[in-house]
């Protein structure tokens, strides 16, 4: 009987069969199931880790996004635990210059950006789909397409085969399904950044604002999203050994404090020096070359690619989640 039902169980994750698959399960990947569940089409989303991937700590949303974000029906969730930046103040060291940069709001007076938690952005979405929605631990090791039908069959590491009518890869910037059509790989752009969380339990004090700091070909600065924490991050050129600490936040904050953030306010430094290590990445900054999205092959039959997957980008524009909710 044991045997019996499992050939049956191999049997059904064989033959298993879904109108439209997505790969990844990141902002682009869930704005896009919700897209679909509004038109209605269900999805399967596979997702590669075992939860729901939390890690930048937060990002900046402009008015962009937050039109897409009214579409998908979850930006009135958001609004009220997502402050306003209504200006960044940026501070060249070397020459002390300050300017203050306003930004731009939109025809309808609110003001373009805010700062919210990738956590609370990805778990919003989420909970706009059904239950199952989302298949976590779902590793692709291959992709192959039936010439003779739309199908493509979507391999994962488990031995089973999830078979889809329309496939749409949101993993990423290493995407498997980017690879597959024959995108051209990301070009590293010589840049690394570190991002974490600052979490002060009785109030940082600071006002609502971002503050940047430049320094010949480093940058850092920080916005709040509340009274209680700071979101911080660090743009400089790649290092040799960043691969042997990525990885290792204890590592990464010693490297900060003690050599890249060196240079930088005490006020930048004592916002590292109260960073969550559990919100602290370190990753190079990669981008597609605009003309191989333009003239590169992003669709092959029913499979295609959106956000990062699509057009990874540096941060200097502050448009990769924005783009990607679009």
């Amino acid at each position: 009987i044991v045997s019996c039902t499992r050939f049956r169980y191999s049997l059904v994750m064989e033959e298993e069969q879904h109108e439209v698959v997505i790969v990844g399960a990141g902002i682009a990947g869930l704005a896009t199931a919700v897209a679909l569940k509004i038109v209605g089409l269900q999805t399967l989303v596979l997702e590669r880790s075992p939860e729901l991937r939390a890690t930048g700590a937060a990002i900046g949303l402009s008015s962009n996004a937050w039109r897409a974000l009214e579409v998908l029906g979850v930006a009135h969730k958001l609004l009220p635990s997502c402050p306003t930046v209504p200006k960044a103040v940026v501070t060249d060291l070397p020459t002390g210059s300050i300017q203050a940069v306003p930004f731009t709001r939109s025809q309808r007076g609110d003001t373009a950006t805010r700062i919210v938690h990738r956590k609370d952005l990805l778990e919003t979405l989420a909970e706009e789909l059904k239950p199952g929605t989302i298949r976590f631990s779902s590793k692709i090791t291959s992709i192959d397409q039936d010439a003779s039908s739309s199908v493509t069959a979507v391999h994962l590491d488990d031995g089973s085969v999830v078979k889809a009518k329309v496939l749409i890869g949101c993993d990423g910037v290493h995407s498997v399904v980017a690879r597959w059509l024959g995108l051209s790989e990301p070009v590293h752009s010589g840049r690394s950044a570190v991002r974490g969380l600052a979490v002060f339990p009785e109030g940082h004090g600071l006002k609502n604002g971002a503050a940047q700091y430049v320094i010949d070909d480093k940058r850092a600065g920080f916005a709040p999203l509340n009274s209680n924490d700071l979101y911080w991050f660090i743009t400089h050129p790649s290092t040799a050994r960043e691969k042997e600490i990525e990885r290792d936040p204890e590592l990464i904050l010693a490297e900060v404090t003690e050599k890249l953030a060196i240079d930088f306010p005490p006020e930048f430094q004592m916002v590292v020096r109260h960073v969550d290590l559990a919100t602290l990445s370190w990753a190079p900054l990669v981008f597609r070359l605009p003309w191989d999205v333009l003239l590169g092959r992003i669709h092959k039959g029913c499979v295609t690619v959106a956000g990062d997957a699509m057009h990874p980008m540096t941060p200097d524009l502050a448009q990769g989640g924005c783009t990607a909710l679009e």
